[in-house]
């Protein structure tokens, strides 16, 4: 396929190689030499900026746009976090391997040790360990514990790992990676787990309960401790999905209330960057008997003050190259640290109250399945715009059109039609205002221009993709 750049102009360079500086350099080899010449676009400098720079502002981002990704919490990376993981660009942890290398990075060592201080204070946690590299991960390192934890006590006869509909895919995925059934207890009609069905769910076979508190809903579970409380007496282990601990910090500790095992989403809760497939991190906590099989190495400090690395011989083994993404977790240190512990309740509850504001402005015109005070995020559906053709999809196609990136729809999956908003707590009053006024008008326009909604986006350099004819010719365009 004959390649066509269309900025390129032949004899254009924006660029000068300089000539090598090596001494008798021997020649590369024929064998290894390029038969044709490598096909590059000829432009001047100049050209190179300006592309990159205009494809730069079709991206939406938090720094550009409101981005009320339900459920993913797209926080704001502040500026000084991000000035504090470059200090670490050139000192990294694993310097510490080497021999005598701990005393070389005793500062990276130090924030390692303090974050995972800081991260089990926050959670209610007796340990962390800060090496898995994004939630996902930490899932599957925390199941992979609670499996460790079960061998050990001889107790192999645990298969089943209990989810409510309303988890998040993640935590089926990574229970049965690591070998366990999966056991799913609906919904009750007070929007969280059924606990009638969790009970009768339970039985000596469950290794383990994961929930996400508050749920995919946005609803605290006012049964969370009894929960856990059921769990412990089946001889289950519980398990906390800390993707919405953004609602809660300050307020209620998931070790408090029962919780055995807990990952956190430092990009959700922590103000590190999120997206762009990472760089991720995913902490895991754990307490009790727990703590031994936690991933080796681990950072210790000694009686000197000093900092160092040290293998435990019961723990999992490593799930990442030592002590995973070290400038997240520079960042995130750095947000903790930065806030205190008053700063990090009033994110909470600003969080809370921006969420709450958005549910009580639209609920008259898009259909609250729970029409209840939410937490961090509110959960509509669009059913009432389905009856004039109008689907979840053609209000997010819309909001892309007005400036706003589009909230989670079609989550969670026990919501027909679902529009999960979460603005977090950094947006103001009048940008949320301005969301609001851009939801109302796509509610209008289902009434009365429904076509409007279902040719968006037209502002954009791709319009409306057909999605349907994209899932169903995967395998052809991959062979």
């Amino acid at each position: 396929m004959e390649l066509i750049f269309e900025k390129s102009v032949s004899g254009r360079t924006g660029v000068r190689v300089p000539l090598s500086d090596v001494p008798n350099a021997a020649p590369l080899p024929d064998e290894l030499r390029r038969r044709e010449p490598v096909r590059l676009p000829e432009v001047a400098e100049l050209d190179l900026v300006r592309h990159y720079t205009n494809l730069s502002r079709r991206n939406f981002s938090v720094d550009t746009n409101f981005y009320p990704l339900g459920s993913c919490t797209m926080k704001y990376n502040t500026k000084v976090t991000e000035n504090a993981g470059a200090l670490f660009a050139s000192c990294h942890p694993m310097v510490a391997l080497l021999p005598g290398g701990d005393k070389l990075v005793q500062g990276p060592l130090s924030i390692v040790y303090e974050l995972e201080r800081q991260l089990a204070e926050i959670t209610g946690m007796e340990e962390v360990t800060t090496q898995p590299l994004a939630g996902a991960h930490g899932e599957m390192t925390g199941i992979m514990v609670i499996a460790a934890y079960h061998k050990a006590r001889g107790d192999e006869k645990r298969k089943y790992v209990i989810v409510p509909d309303s988890s998040h895919g993640t935590n089926p995925a990574s229970a049965a990676m690591a070998g366990y059934e999966i056991v799913t207890v609906p919904t009750a009609p007070y929007g969280d787990m059924d606990l009638d069905l969790f009970r009768q769910a339970m039985n000596d076979e469950v290794a383990a309960v994961m929930l996400t508190c508050p749920n995919t809903l946005g609803l605290f579970n006012p049964h969370i401790a009894e929960i856990c409380a059921i769990a412990h007496e089946g001889g289950a282990l519980t398990y906390y999905d800390g993707a919405n601990l953004n609602a809660i910090l300050g307020k209620v500790r998931p070790g408090d209330v029962g919780f055995d095992v807990i990952h956190v989403n430092l990009h959700k809760t922590f103000g590190t960057p999120h997206g762009g497939g990472g760089p991720g991190s995913g902490p895991i906590g754990v307490r009790g008997d727990l703590v031994r099989f936690l991933p080796t190495p681990r950072v210790v400090r000694r009686e000197d003050g000093s900092y160092a690395v040290e293998d435990h011989p019961e723990g999992i083994g490593r799930v990442s190259d030592f002590f995973g993404n070290f400038a997240i977790m520079a960042r995130a240190y750095a947000y903790i640290t930065m806030l205190g512990r008053e700063g990090l309740v009033e994110v909470s509850e600003q969080a809370v109250l921006n969420a709450n504001y958005i549910m009580a402005r639209l609920k008259e015109e898009y259909d609250l399945p729970f029409d209840q005070t939410c937490m961090h995020e509110c959960v509509f559906s669009a059913s009432r715009q389905v009856q004039n053709g109008v689907h979840a999809i053609d209000v997010a196609k819309y909001l892309i059109d007005r400036g706003f990136h589009p909230p989670t729809v079609y989550f969670p999956l026990n919501v027909k039609e679902a529009i999960m908003i979460e603005p977090t707590e950094t947006e103001s009053k009048q940008t949320m205002d301005a969301f609001i006024e851009v939801m109302l008008e796509a509610a209008r326009l289902a009434k009365e221009d429904p076509e409007r909604l279902h040719e968006a986006p037209v502002t954009t350099p791709v319009g409306r993709l057909d999605e349907t004819r994209a899932a169903r010719m995967q395998q052809v365009c991959c062979e």
